[in-house]
């Protein structure tokens, strides 16, 4: 009897530390979430942000920016015949991509969305690394970079499509999600043909 009542005590004191150890973290977590970054404009964007026109601009354009140069830069570059044949591809592609986002702005009535003017700086150091690249590692590190750029662009375009704020650029986000699907598919079938 003692054993079943010590082992019923042990039970019931397990709980209760568990019970307030979750009341002490959901308290922490409560006093971080209203605790305000020092910092705000060092802060990555979040995924909320994503749903908002300016932010879905930007990330396409540089996207589709990076894709293009990255794209020369490989029919440049390889010795693979594959790999340039993809990357003219990309570069046909990502070009009309452009001029599709720029037709969605248009038809949006967002007169003050525009596409980036520049690479961002993550983008920037990624095709800069892919152009110092040695010769016997460029066509490995241009498809890493391809299915790195086109799962993040995925992301964005499936994100906004169905959480974004302005119906145009949703559409056009909703039609250019099965052609970065597509993209990224060649991509890996690069990057495992690599192997």
């Amino acid at each position: 009897m003692k054993r079943q009542l010590l082992i019923v005590g042990a039970a019931i004191a397990a709980l209760t530390v568990a019970a307030c150890g979750d009341k002490a973290e959901k308290t922490s977590a409560e006093q971080q979430a209203a605790t305000p970054d020092a910092n705000p404009a060092a802060t990555v964007p979040s995924m909320a942000n994503e749903t908002a026109a300016p932010d879905f601009v930007m990330k396409a354009s540089a996207t589709d920016m990076f894709e293009i140069e990255a794209g020369k830069l490989a029919v440049e570059r390889s010795t693979n015949p594959e790999v340039k044949k993809y990357a003219q591809m990309m570069v046909d592609m990502h070009t009309a991509m452009s001029a599709d986002l720029k037709s969605a702005i248009a038809a949006s009535g967002q007169t003050a969305l525009a596409p980036a003017a520049a690479l961002p700086a993550d983008l920037q150091d990624k095709l800069d690394d892919l152009r110092a690249a040695d010769a016997k590692d460029f066509d490995k590190k241009y498809a890493d970079d391809m299915v790195d750029v086109h799962q993040t662009a995925l992301n964005t375009v499936q994100r906004y499509a169905e959480d974004g704020d302005v119906p145009a650029l949703k559409a056009f986000a909703a039609a250019g999600a099965p052609k970065i699907q597509e993209h990224l598919n060649q991509a890996e079938g690069l990057k495992n043909g690599m192997k």
